[in-house]
């Protein structure tokens, strides 16, 4: 494992460069993000450890970060004042090449088009999700969900296909082509003990097959096809909130979690043959559990590249941690 502390900063969002294997942005924030300023950290891994290349201060905190997918220098971030930020770390100087300033709230996540790489999307606890251009100073399009919306994410597999989890225990399929006001599809996912979504994930590999997790400490896979068939696994084993989950690019059955209760945990939903029927609600099972983490574990990502399995994930105790799923995950 390789270990680099954020000094003064309170960890919350960690991704790898989809160019680089050896690149990593992490986006923190001091006094846990409750008040004052945020930082974004370029990170660089070497034989000996985690170096920090640059680092660029904002005015207030950042709550996620997201690589450009056309530009492998900039990178997006998401303030607490509602801002959204764009970095091109190639360039000298510390200020971003461009600035948006609609939404009204803390802006809590940000997903690139990984499809026609041409913008991402936002969402905020304004309860919009909005969808930008680096080439635009306005956003393109406005999707009002009325309710606090922790995650939008773009699907791998389509260029018009967003999902969101907000804290109304929804979530909700849009088609960009289509008028805004109304989804595509709309899955309560704990009807009976409603509870906030904080995050949610597309596998990889599988294109209608979506995982939701938050409050309530419970990993929900669906297949979108059938929303009224309930979900394909619940996965059980966090104590409390989980903030993150993230698919495998590798192997199609597997994910992990990050959660408030200072793990991250690697999961298979049972989907691949291999794999024996395990505890909880519904196939699947737990793998295996990283908990070098000595605070709330908010952020996880993957490694495109390499070995199978690498990861990286960043938490409240100033720590990035990059690691080998596999030294964890046990037996598959």
């Amino acid at each position: 494992m390789f270990h680099y502390r954020t000094e003064g900063f309170n960890g919350y969002s960690v991704k790898y460069s989809p160019f680089y294997d050896n690149r990593l942005v992490t986006a923190a924030s001091a006094n846990f993000g409750l008040v004052g300023n945020g930082r974004l950290y370029i990170l660089s891994l070497t034989p000996t450890g985690i170096i920090c290349e640059r680092y660029y201060d904002t005015q207030d905190s950042l709550f996620d970060v997201t690589f450009s997918e056309s530009h492998e220098n900039q990178v997006a971030v998401a303030s607490g004042d509602g801002s959204i930020k764009l970095f091109d770390t190639a360039l000298e100087g510390v200020f971003p090449i461009a600035n948006w300033g609609e939404h009204k709230r803390e802006v809590f996540c940000l997903s690139w088009n990984l499809v026609d790489k041409s913008g991402f999307v936002s969402s905020s606890w304004d309860g919009d999700v909005k969808l930008w251009s680096p080439t635009s100073p306005h956003s393109l399009l406005t999707i009002p969900i009325h309710s606090c919306t922790y995650s939008a994410l773009f699907s791998p597999h389509s260029p018009t296909l967003i999902s969101t989890a907000s804290s109304d225990s929804t979530v909700r399929l849009f088609d960009i082509r289509t008028p805004p006001s109304s989804p595509t599809l709309s899955i309560p996912v704990s009807p009976n003990a409603p509870s906030e979504l904080l995050t949610q994930d597309w596998n990889k590999y599988r294109p209608d097959v979506l995982a939701v997790a938050g409050v309530d400490k419970v990993i929900r896979t669906f297949d979108v096809r059938f929303p009224n068939n309930g979900p394909l696994a619940e996965l059980l084993g966090h104590e409390y909130a989980v903030r993150r989950i993230a698919w495998s690019p590798h192997w199609g059955d597997v994910l992990i979690s990050a959660s408030y209760d200072m793990t991250v945990r690697v999961w298979s939903d049972g989907s691949s043959n291999t794999t024996a029927p395990g505890v909880g609600g519904g196939r699947g099972r737990m793998m295996g559990v990283m908990d070098r983490h000595t605070e709330f574990c908010a952020g996880v990502d993957w490694c495109l590249f390499g070995g199978e399995g690498w990861a990286a994930s960043v938490g409240w105790d100033e720590a990035v941690w990059a690691w080998d799923v596999g030294s964890v995950m046990g037996s598959r």
